[in-house]
């Protein structure tokens, strides 16, 4: 996690984000506010004894939305760091060799992928926002977006043997869904799906088939609580095996008690209060978090 600087209002980022709002509370105001909702969370999770390894933004020069590091940075099981290209040039600064560096210093970093040469093409895939990665099928969920480009995103596949399943998604005013982790979340053996969002029955029955092939039982949200981040979770486990899905306090004020009962199959649910953060830049708790899946060099 990536503890903000410079948090703020990012335009460039509004032109496809459709989540996003501008506050009206100066820029001093804005950062203490998402600085408290961030601290809280890494006290959360850790107090939960999810191990949290936190690192400080720079001030200089300024980057709203380095609070979102899962959309230029992932690691996978397989011992992978792969950096990738971004859509809006304010969000390319985000990618600091220190980051790479550091965590080389504490895990084993088999291979690294830099996809960033897309950017000069206008082609784009921003990571885990853009991909809904099932690592133990070898899957990779993803709805086309202008953040979002197929080319790279077959190459990606291909090159790490995924096989992408790709899908338009709307939002509740038929705008592109700009991010599949807005409206999908895989965990150990559910999904989270906003069905209503994938508007051609032809692609949403093959997704239906694939997640349920893979042993995935589908647990449906409405476009409505799309938008209040309920799609946008990540279940983790702590350093006790323990399985959380850590959800916004919005998301999980928007669930139904059945949507509840089902989840809670799976995991202990954890929200956490984000409104600041979702709000202004249109990402919750799950854009927050880039999970790390490296083994530590201390084993």
């Amino acid at each position: 996690m990536v503890r903000p600087a410079a948090f703020g209002y990012n335009a460039e980022t509004a032109a496809n984000n459709y989540f996003q709002s501008n506050p009206a509370i100066s820029k001093e105001e804005l950062q203490q506010k998402a600085l408290a909702e961030f601290d809280n969370m890494v006290q959360t999770l850790r107090t939960h004894h999810i191990n949290v390894f936190v690192i400080e933004d720079t001030v200089d020069p300024p980057k709203p939305d380095a609070i979102f590091p899962n959309n230029w940075l992932s690691t996978s099981p397989y011992g992978t760091l792969s950096v990738f290209p971004m859509y809006a040039p304010s969000r390319r600064i985000e990618k600091r060799d220190e980051i790479l560096k550091e965590i080389g210093k504490q895990f084993k970093i088999q291979d690294v992928q830099d996809w960033s040469e897309f950017e000069v093409e206008g082609r784009f895939l921003e990571g885990t926002g853009s991909m809904v990665i099932d690592y133990e099928n070898k899957m990779i969920y993803a709805c086309i977006s202008e953040r979002t480009s197929l080319p790279v995103l077959e190459k990606y596949a291909a090159t790490n043997n995924f096989q992408a399943i790709v899908f338009l998604a709307t939002d509740k005013n038929g705008m592109p869904v700009y991010h599949t982790n807005v409206m999908m979340a895989l965990g150990e053996g559910f999904c989270i799906l906003c069905e209503e969002a994938i508007e051609e029955e032809w692609e949403l029955i093959a997704v239906r088939q694939l997640l349920e092939s893979t042993n995935h039982t589908i647990i449906a949200i409405t476009r409505e609580q799309m938008h209040c981040f309920a799609g946008n979770m990540l279940q983790i486990k702590n350093s006790n095996g323990e399985k959380f899905l850590i959800m916004s306090k919005t998301a999980h004020d928007s669930l139904r008690k059945e949507q509840k009962e089902m989840l809670e199959a799976y995991s202990t649910l954890l929200p956490v209060d984000v409104p600041t953060i979702e709000k202004v830049e249109g990402g919750s708790v799950r854009c927050m978090m880039a999970e790390i899946f490296l083994q530590s060099l201390d084993k």
